[in-house]
């Protein structure tokens, strides 16, 4: 009925074929896979928060009263008081007037596309953005419009253009492959010109970026009145640099309550299970107190782009801890990948079409619970793996 196998046959003779590997221990630093022990730059555990002690007792603790799932959806009696805690707090600290909780960041993302505009509408979206919101987008059956790379110029026209119907400009806030910023005070400036919706993905920058850790919205100085206005809208996983699982959005009460009666990827789904909620919480309250894991990270990245400058390792620009390594080819990429491998280090190759073709990269993320003489075991094997190739 369906030809899979040869489906199958072709990804794996134009490399493009995916391997799962199975996870012997928690994450860290130090990592053990399919048996065997590495150094690992490849978590988005940001903050190393994923196995701290107050998260785990958190989770444990809520877990044995509250049980392990929430036993419904949001709507219909799943919604628990760590649900609401979570909420609240999350509130107070992004400086928005309501929270929602999601499932996944993925999830999010298609409850406010496919909520807010329709037929008629359009989505005008940065062209290096997640997956999930050019899927959110396709759902909402409004009009896609894609423009390229953070080019506030072309945005500005498509603006100009479409004057009917609703419109969203939705954007990363770090973009996933490249680890850059989006222009996050241009967009937000065009859309109050134009009374139109900023909707900003900021999976990657949330408790990593700004002072307090709020993100790229710590750039924009009047938040709490874009959010109000309905000019900003913010979705923010916890499942990164928080260390736990799920995401939020943040918004106005009027925009909240939308997805609370439109979002179908909020409706019909079981609630989060509380005691992830609890460690979540746990997790926002880390990582205000423990601001130092935001500066260590920072001048680890620091270091790392320091030494990849003295080794002629050619890098992105990218200030965040996603440290794209350009490699130019899918073979040679998984090649390199594959020698770093060998030598104990765990970086993954990324390729096309996930980036575009002649754009694939080794994809590098930093942890605060590196260290420096971690990054100089990776920038010497990095180096001469480049050199020579990626043969083995």
């Amino acid at each position: 009925m369906f030809d899979l196998s040869s489906q199958l046959a072709t990804r794996k003779d134009v490399g493009l074929y995916r391997n799962r590997m199975t996870s012997n221990s928690p994450q860290g630093v130090q990592v053990v896979i399919d048996g065997r022990e590495y150094l690992s730059f490849c978590s988005n555990d940001y903050l190393g928060l994923a196995t701290h002690p107050e998260l785990i007792h958190a989770m444990s603790e809520c877990a044995g009263n509250w049980g392990v799932g929430a036993g419904a959806s949001h709507l219909l009696g799943g919604h628990s008081e760590p649900h609401e805690e979570l909420e609240q707090a999350l509130s107070v600290f992004m400086d928005s007037e309501r929270v929602l909780l999601f499932s996944t960041g993925y999830m999010a993302n298609l409850a406010v596309l496919s909520s807010l505009v329709g037929h008629g509408d359009v989505v005008h979206q940065d062209r290096l953005n997640h997956a999930s919101l050019i899927d959110g987008a396709v759902l909402s059956r409004a009009r896609l419009q894609r423009y390229p790379h953070a080019d506030m110029n072309v945005l500005a026209k498509q603006l100009e253009r479409h004057k009917s119907g609703r419109q969203i400009v939705a954007s990363d806030g770090v973009f996933s492959m490249d680890g850059d910023q989006a222009p996050l005070t241009e967009i937000l400036e065009l859309c109050r010109q134009n009374d139109k919706l900023c909707y900003i993905d900021d999976a990657h920058g949330f408790a990593v970026l700004g002072e307090q850790g709020r993100g790229i919205v710590d750039s924009i100085e009047t938040r709490s009145k874009d959010y109000s206005d309905g000019h900003l809208l913010l979705m923010c996983t916890l499942g990164k640099a928080l260390g736990s699982f799920g995401a939020f959005v943040a918004g106005s009460e009027e925009m909240i309550e939308t997805l609370i009666q439109q979002g179908r990827s909020y409706i019909y789904t079981t609630a989060l299970p509380p005691a992830v909620a609890a460690a979540s919480y746990a997790a926002l309250k880390v990582m205000m107190m423990e601001g130092w894991r935001r500066e260590k990270l920072s001048s680890l990245v620091e270091y790392f782009r320091t030494g990849c400058q003295q080794r002629g390792i050619p890098l992105l620009e990218s200030a965040t801890p996603i440290q794209p390594v350009m490699i130019g080819d899918n073979d040679r990429a998984i090649a390199v990948a594959e020698t770093l491998k060998q030598q104990g280090l765990l970086v993954f190759a990324i390729r096309s079409p996930t980036v575009m073709a002649g754009s694939e990269r080794l994809r590098i993320t930093l942890s605060a619970t590196h260290e420096e003489e971690d990054i100089d075991v990776l920038l010497d094997a990095l180096a001469n793996a480049l050199e020579d190739g990626g043969s083995a």
